[in-house]
């Protein structure tokens, strides 16, 4: 009789390995879970039966033996900008590093009935615990429990009474960039902000205020963005059009910065002669940017990978919960320098395309 093309090939069992290797399906078990008293020779012709007939564990009879999926849920709120995303690497590196995996599950929008769907979803398919990337305002409107007995960790911009926060923290960074820029001579630090809607934009903007307050510097109401390099590129143009004698702007975060950078560029103001720039986040393209950019650092890998050891502590699977906040650090580069000696000409009519003054202008 033929072999039939269409017959459907059956995955190995552990009966199948126990026939090749010539032991008991005891045998083959303790072998595939690690377990002791099993002698060396026959380990080592099980692991070759395993490898010969391509032998897989069930995840849902892994789960139903052992109480757990080694899965760690993710619900996104966004994968565009560029912190979730760094966040989302430190996560993926680290649940490799014990052996567990990510399932992610982006949100499909900002609402109380979108969260729980995801969660939901995520609980359906198996995971053991959940990161949630929301802001504090909806984590607030949550229903609590969000299931019962299922560890969270929430990364949002203020924290939660309910879960622990995985977060940096931005103060020791950002007020050593706006004291480096207050030394350096300038009397007023313009803010380009990130989203009103936004906790981790607030938690900047209040330290910004604050500083700007207690030394005495000028604060004028910030000019808000939506993170990206486009709305900092828009913000920054207004910005040079009705404070043309800007000397110094705090960026939201480095998308923004270089958009402003940019707004400069097309302006024929020069970075850091004629203003100051200071970012947040040390993308990648900080350090090779022209000029390269003066910003804040904070590690969001390192959150991302403090976020499942914190989720791991909490199954009991490490002795020890990470350290909260991720604290911040102020990095020099080349975007910062002592204020104009001189005020600078006044934008042309024809502006934009139109540098303001000369291109050999003196300070």
């Amino acid at each position: 009789m033929g072999v039939n093309p269409h017959r459907v090939h059956r995955a190995a069992s552990m009966a199948d390995v126990a026939r090749r290797a010539g032991v008991s399906a005891q045998t083959v078990s303790r072998v595939v879970n690690d377990r002791p008293h099993v002698d060396a020779a026959t380990r080592a012709r099980v692991l070759e039966a395993l490898e010969a007939l391509g032998y897989r564990r069930n995840p849902a009879a892994v789960s139903l033996a052992t109480g757990s999926y080694r899965t760690i849920g993710v619900v996104a709120s966004t994968l565009t900008a560029h912190g979730p995303v760094l966040a989302l690497d430190g996560m993926t590196e680290e649940v490799a590093r014990h052996g567990y995996s990510l399932a992610l599950c982006p949100l499909r929008a900002p609402t109380v009935a979108a969260v729980s769907e995801a969660v939901a979803s995520l609980v359906g398919s198996g995971v053991d615990a959940v990161v949630l990337g929301v802001e504090t305002e909806l984590m607030q409107a949550m229903p609590r429990p969000l299931v019962p007995g299922l560890p969270v960790v929430v990364m949002d911009g203020e924290g939660s009474t309910e879960e622990p926060a995985a977060d940096s923290d931005p103060a020791p960074g950002l007020l050593a960039a706006m004291a480096h820029l207050a030394d350096l001579g300038h009397r007023q630090l313009r803010h380009l902000a990130g989203p009103s809607d936004s906790a981790t934009a607030r938690r900047r903007r209040e330290l910004w205020s604050t500083f700007c307050t207690e030394r005495g510097l000028d604060v004028v109401e910030p000019l808000v963005t939506d993170w990206s390099a486009a709305s900092g590129f828009s913000a920054g143009t207004a910005l040079l059009r009705t404070d043309p004698d800007v000397t110094a702007v705090v960026a939201a975060n480095d998308q923004v910065a270089l958009g402003f950078v940019r707004a400069c560029a097309d302006a024929g103001v020069r970075v850091p002669d004629d203003v100051s720039v200071v970012g947040f986040d040390d993308v990648e393209y900080a350090d090779v940017a022209v000029p390269r950019l003066s910003t804040v650092r904070h590690d969001l890998r390192e959150v991302g990978r403090r976020a499942v050891r914190q989720l791991l502590h909490d199954l009991g699977v490490l002795p020890e919960a990470p350290q909260w906040p991720v604290p911040s650090e102020f990095v020099l580069r080349e975007s910062t320098a002592p204020p104009a000696t001189r005020p600078r000409q006044q934008w042309s009519n024809s502006y934009p395309g139109t540098p303001r003054g000369s291109s050999s202008r003196s300070r």
